[in-house]
């Protein structure tokens, strides 16, 4: 068996071509063929060389390995040969089985040489036509150049511009099977549609659809909504959706529910308020979806202005009004001045047509959002606050009934802090109450008490409301906290003009020009006045100024001016400012300085001119003094006169108001010779967007930039230019940030001409 294995490797030859050569002239023509890349000269001249050197080798060891086969085939005949004498009967087996290796001549080893040298000949000729190959490949080097250059793809010189719409022009050819994409054209028939005096509810229900589809388009939320017919690509396509919809689908429900703008009819009760009811409760929730989305004030106000109409088919729906008033408590609290007063038109709106359930949720999330805004108070805050104090008192009196409960528990809130405070004597509890959060609360309820005098449901809150503000005076009565003193005294004197009470709040204001500290002399110049609109404490550095003496000496002459003046038409002016008299007279004998006797002078005279003019009119009094009713007439008679302190306190006021807007109109010029922080007062134009036909534009292209408002404070933190008056000059501690010193009043006067309407939307809005 082993020599039977031996000849078998012997019929099988080892192969006669060189497969190196063989793979190297493939890589070359595959190369070429595929033009995966371009063929150096010296790759050329590297394969070539290698190509010539197997054709060389190649011829050797063929002739070789020709001598050596035949020479091979004779021994292998030769011992088959001996096979029959030395195994008989495995040349038997070899008979029957293999017949073939038996038959074994030099003849058939001559043809298969002569096959393999075919063979041979043909792998010459193959790697002699690859060399020409290479040779034409080096000799057209330059034509191979201009053949390269069309392996590269050359663009269309007359490409188009791509436009903004080409985010969108991939998904106009992606709409799903059973959607429709929205047109102009569509938008146009549609419109058309809803303008007719008979207005078909399908057509409503599709404008509604696509209102949806629009929305989806631009929310992350898109797959949580629900499937529509429609679909909607691009921003004219949705700007004319929105369009549509805001302008001319409130009108055309009214037609098909047949009632007027102006009907008291309720919503509910109309015969087709069933068929319409569902697909508007999809419009207004998709409706106050968009409003959260949109930070444009423009757009915003029409919105806005929209959802004012729509708000009385929202008497129907108790869990989306809710959902509704709660944004727009949002936009009331935290909004732009127009979106404010527009968010504030649609809460009243909506809380009177569902006043029963809708009432004490509103006050109560009004109220909270109210006190939380209004924890920060600044010149650019200001303003805000004002406004949210006074339309929540109007919220507050839609019911007074209601709003005892809330105003009873939220003025026990504040006796309870105030009582902490009182008892733990420590520096949170403190803290609870002397911050501007406390005091615009207290200010909340002084006001909603002052407007509803006329009523007495909410009236035996008086008394805790004053308790608690002479507790909140009395509870550090420092110089530190003279600031907050006045504020106190300001909404105690409110709300003693409107419910004509008698509030003892002269002790409270002339024991300040009894305080040491005010009385001490200053140490340090401060170029501007120190203005306590928006501050409640001082800061050390501050007490050692000028600037603060000069405003305790304004706010004690402003403020018991205005309590005086108030009182000065009463039958006991004159028993009443007794005490203010000795202690003016008092402190001016021991004042130096000129400017503060001669403002507390003016003010003594006016006092004790008043209280003769008073001791006058009583001389020719006839009537008795127990009955109530004659004493108040006089005391309407004699203010209906003029007395001469309150005809001095109107003359003062306009001057007081007219100094102030001087001073803030030259503030700025003040601010640049002395290098002092100031407020930048933005000039805040909302100008509308409209395109080439004159046309507003709802949703504008996102490339065009949105005015932002410059209401920015400059950040630096140069304290106030001091001259100190000793001989070291040392340098102050540097004023607290966070209390502007800009004269701004604290209350802008009403102005009745000024009060903001919705209209109607129209073209005109657009």
């Amino acid at each position: 068996m082993k020599e039977l294995k031996k000849r078998k490797t012997l019929v099988n030859p080892k192969p006669l071509i060189n497969m190196k050569s063989i793979k190297d002239t493939k890589k070359l023509k595959k190369a070429k063929e595929n033009n995966q890349s371009k063929i150096s000269i010296k790759t050329a001249k590297f394969l070539k060389n290698r190509i010539a050197g197997g054709k060389n080798s190649f011829k050797d060891s063929n002739e070789d390995k020709k001598y050596d086969k035949k020479k091979k085939n004779k021994s292998h005949k030769e011992e088959l040969e001996s096979l029959k004498d030395i195994d008989p009967e495995f040349y038997d087996f070899l008979k029957q089985n293999d017949k073939k290796l038996l038959d074994f001549n030099m003849f058939d080893s001559d043809d298969s040489d002569d096959e393999n040298q075919g063979n041979d000949d043909k792998a010459r000729n193959k790697t002699a036509d690859e060399e020409n190959e290479i040779k034409n490949n080096l000799g057209d080097s330059d034509s191979n150049d201009n053949e390269d250059s069309e392996m590269y793809h050359k663009p269309n010189g007359n490409l188009e511009v791509a436009s903004d719409e080409s985010d969108f022009e991939d998904d106009a050819d992606d709409v799903p099977d059973g959607q429709q994409k929205v047109t102009l054209n569509l938008l146009r028939q549609w419109q058309v549609q809803l303008e007719k005096q008979n207005v078909s509810l399908d057509i409503v229900r599709k404008v509604i659809q696509a209102f949806s589809s629009a929305l989806a388009s631009i929310t992350s939320d898109e797959g949580n909504t629900a499937p529509t017919s429609f679909k909607v690509v691009g921003s004219a396509t949705f700007n004319g959706v929105v369009q549509l919809c805001v302008l001319h689908l409130y009108p055309a429900l009214l037609r098909i529910l047949g009632l007027t703008p102006r009907s008291t009819t309720p919503i509910h009760k109309t015969k087709k308020w069933t068929k319409v009811r569902g697909c508007l409760r999809y419009y207004l929730t998709d409706l106050i979806r968009l409003v959260e989305q949109v930070s444009s004030a423009n757009i915003l106000s029409v919105l806005l202005k929209h959802l004012h109409q729509m708000a009385v088919m929202t008497a129907s729906f108790t869990t989306l009004g809710k959902t509704i008033l709660k944004r727009l408590i949002v936009l009331w609290s935290t909004g732009d001045e127009t979106i404010r007063v527009l968010a504030f038109l649609c809460i009243l709106k909506i809380t009177r047509n569902q006043q029963v359930s809708m009432l004490h949720h509103v006050l109560k999330a009004m109220y909270l959002s109210y006190v939380r805004n209004s924890k920060f108070v600044s010149p650019n805050t200001l303003p805000s606050i004002n406004f949210m104090r006074r339309s929540l008192v109007e919220m507050f009196a839609l019911d007074l009934n209601a709003s005892y409960q809330h105003a009873f528990l939220y003025i026990r809130q504040l006796a309870i802090h105030l009582r902490n405070a009182v008892i733990l004597k420590k520096k949170d509890s403190f803290q609870a109450v002397y911050n501007w959060q406390y005091v615009n609360s207290l200010r909340l309820w002084a006001d909603l008490l002052g407007a509803t005098t006329n009523k007495p449901q909410l009236q035996p809150l008086v008394y805790p409301l004053v308790t608690i503000t002479l507790g909140v005076i009395r509870l550090i009565p420092t110089a530190q906290y003279f600031p907050l003193r006045f504020h106190c005294i300001k909404i105690l004197i409110t709300l003693a003009k409107e419910t004509h009470a008698f509030i003892p709040l002269l002790p409270l204001i002339l024991e300040v020009l009894r305080s040491n500290t005010f009385n001490r002399k200053h140490t340090v110049v401060s170029m501007r006045p120190i203005q306590f609109t928006c501050i409640l404490r001082l800061n050390k550095g501050q007490l050692s100024e000028n600037g603060f003496r000069d405003e305790v000496i304004e706010q004690v002459c402003s403020l018991v001016l205005e309590l005086l003046a108030n009182e000065s038409a009463t039958l006991a002016f004159s028993d009443l400012v007794v005490p203010t008299v000795l202690a003016l007279k008092s402190y001016l004998k021991e004042c130096r300085n000129g400017n503060y006797s001669r403002k507390l002078k003016q003010l003594l005279d006016k006092i004790q001119e008043n209280s003769r003019f008073i001791d006058q009119e009583r001389r020719k009094i006839t009537f008795n003094l127990n009955d109530v009713a004659q004493v108040n007439a006089w005391e309407t008679k004699v203010r209906n006169k003029g007395t001469p302190l309150s005809i001095y306190y109107e003359s003062w006021v306009k001057t007081h108001e007219a100094k102030k807007r001087r001073q803030a109109a030259q503030i700025d010029s003040i601010n640049a010779d002395y290098d002092i922080p100031s407020i930048k007062r933005s000039s805040k134009d909302n100008v509308a967007i409209r395109n080439d036909n004159g046309e507003l534009e709802l949703f504008p292209s996102d490339s065009e930039d949105e005015e932002m408002p410059n209401t920015d404070i400059k950040e630096r933190d140069n304290p106030p230019l001091r001259v100190k008056r000793i001989k070291k000059q040392k340098k102050p501690k540097q004023a607290s940030a966070s209390q502007p010193e800009d004269d701004i009043p604290l209350e802008e006067p009403d102005n009745p001409e000024s009060v903001d309407i919705v209209k109607d939307l129209d073209l005109d809005d657009w």
